[in-house]
């Protein structure tokens, strides 16, 4: 992610006073994680509550008020593994509540059946607090479990593993699309990949197909109230949305009914598409489709 689509990303809620993607300062890559002041306090707010837990590409993002750094709580993240796999992740949460005040904490699943793969990470408000759950739980067997967990801190990955570990995951997420899936989606919808990507007329209306930034979906019957955190709420849960744009009336600022959501991948497009097209939105029915050449211009 590059500075202008983070800033893009939480400029969409409300003015923005400042914000820095943090990079590594020896490759200039991305660290993965930034900071950004809003101009009103309730845009703070508003940004956690709508973009906290967004789905973008293969990250589930965290959105959260920033906290004065300290040496008490730098490293306070753990590595737990040999989880039972029907530990949900509110469970292992109760598990290490008792040693302090847990900031986040997710399970790994595998990514087609869902299932939990038995590791899980707890990052702790101090470090402290890391320091005495590894102490308690390391070794134990917690209820239900027929071996002991391992709890330990959680190693920084280098450049380079941290490297191996990307290249993984997007060979994985190409693989999981081309199988079953794949097929599944196109029942959903009434365009097939083939007929975009060679950007075909469909009865007579050209598609445009995907641009650099991804698949343009044109949304219909929104209301005048409408926002754009309508629509990272409504498209966010079916998986990476990179920009979204309510059309808004030049004199009133009002939504003039419509606007456009870009994804990055076809299959989640189209299956945002299948389940959100005729969904009820307050007194609402809403058109979704992918947009073509006929429709109106962003």
């Amino acid at each position: 992610m590059t500075q202008e689509e983070f800033k893009s990303l939480f400029g969409s809620i409300g003015d923005i006073e400042s914000c820095k993607l943090v990079r590594d300062k020896i490759t200039g890559q991305s660290l993965g994680y930034g900071f950004v002041n809003y101009v009103d306090p309730n845009d703070a707010d508003k940004a956690i509550n709508t973009l906290n837990g967004l789905k973008l590409q293969t990250k589930t993002i965290k959105v959260s008020y920033a906290r004065p750094s300290s040496a008490s709580i730098r490293d306070a993240n753990l590595y737990v593994s040999s989880l039972p796999k029907t530990m949900n992740q509110k469970e292992m949460e109760q598990l290490f509540s008792q040693y302090g005040r847990i900031i986040t904490s997710r399970i790994l699943v595998d990514q087609v059946t869902g299932v939990s793969r038995g590791v899980g990470f707890i990052r702790f408000d101090k470090r402290i607090e890391a320091e005495e759950a590894i102490k308690g739980l390391n070794g134990q067997k917690p209820l239900g479990a027929s071996e002991p967990i391992t709890v330990k801190f959680a190693n920084n990955p280098s450049q380079k593993t941290g490297q191996a570990l990307l290249t993984h995951l997007y060979q994985t997420t190409a693989r999981r699309y081309t199988g079953p899936l794949h097929h599944q989606t196109q029942r959903f919808s009434r365009f097939s990949p083939i007929t975009i990507d060679s950007v075909t007329n469909l009865a007579g209306v050209s598609l445009t197909g995907p641009t650099s930034a991804g698949w343009c979906i044109f949304v219909y019957n929104l209301s005048p109230e409408a926002d754009e955190s309508v629509l990272w709420q409504l498209f966010g849960p079916f998986g990476a949305v990179t920009n979204v744009k309510v059309i808004r009336d030049f004199t009133t600022n009002k939504c003039k009914g419509f606007g456009f959501v870009t994804m990055t991948n076809y299959d989640e497009a189209a299956m945002a598409i299948a389940s959100l097209n005729g969904y009820r939105l307050g007194d609402r029915v809403l058109q979704v489709s992918f947009k073509t050449s006929k429709q109106h211009k962003a």
